[in-house]
């Protein structure tokens, strides 16, 4: 194992229900997860080849090269991913049709023979488990195929300088925990807006009381669509986008 960590950006997706559908259907959303993942990075500009990544079964773990360019990671990463997603599950029948939790994070990792480790990558794993993530892709419509949470660490270091193509109002600040994990990361739907959120208050930036699981503050729309929000719950009604 080596003991110089290096520092790399890196990717889960998890398909929603995936279980339940059948060997056949499983088959066929995780070809179709493979393919749209890896044109999505190679048209973001990023070597698919220089990328190491992870079967997980019903999604995919992946470390970027050391070279990525972490704003291609936002943007235009995630909008590839959710309208190669969208025109497939247009065409796919309810058992082939696939929507996908994303999380992003960056850090330093540990090549261990050919395998990777490191406190970075289970943080990744519990931004992909958020109870925030979850419930907002279950309560989004089906034309949005993707829900991402990035890591605090990613929206600053990326989406808060406002690169071309990120749109700061697509992306709301949550709060939850994970196993022995407390704490904040943003929740952006590829084709939807939440409305610029305020800066939070010094009790917002408290830990969630005992028994909550997560905290979101502000209301947004988007051309119809509510976002209604409520500590511990996460409430969507309105129209469908897209």
């Amino acid at each position: 194992m080596s003991t110089d960590p290096q520092y790399r950006s890196m990717l889960a997706v998890d398909v929603e229900k995936s279980t339940g559908r059948g060997d056949v259907a499983l088959l066929h959303f995780r070809r179709t997860l493979f393919r749209v993942l890896q044109e999505s990075i190679t048209e973001s500009g990023i070597d698919w080849n220089a990328c190491h990544v992870e079967d997980l079964g019903d999604g995919m773990k992946v470390v970027f090269p050391i070279n990525a360019v972490r704003k291609r990671l936002v943007h235009p990463l995630l909008h590839e991913l959710t309208i190669r997603l969208r025109a497939h599950n247009k065409l796919a029948g309810s058992s082939t049709r696939v929507r996908v939790r994303a999380a992003l994070h960056a850090g330093d990792v540990h090549l261990d023979d050919g395998r990777l480790a490191g406190g970075s990558l289970a943080m990744l794993a519990r931004l992909l488990d958020a109870p925030p993530l979850r419930d907002a892709l279950d309560r989004a419509p089906e034309s949005a195929p993707v829900a991402a949470l990035l890591s605090q660490h990613v929206y600053d270091e990326v989406v808060r300088h406002g690169y071309p193509g990120i749109d700061l109002d697509a992306y709301r600040r949550v709060q939850f925990t994970v196993k022995e994990t407390t704490t904040f990361a943003w929740l952006h739907i590829p084709g939807l807006s939440f409305g610029r959120a305020p800066e939070p208050t010094q009790q917002q930036q408290q830990q969630p009381a005992a028994g909550a699981t997560y905290s979101q503050t502000n209301n947004a729309t988007n051309g119809g669509r509510t976002f209604s929000t409520q500590t511990g719950d996460l409430n969507l009604s309105g129209k469908d986008f897209g």
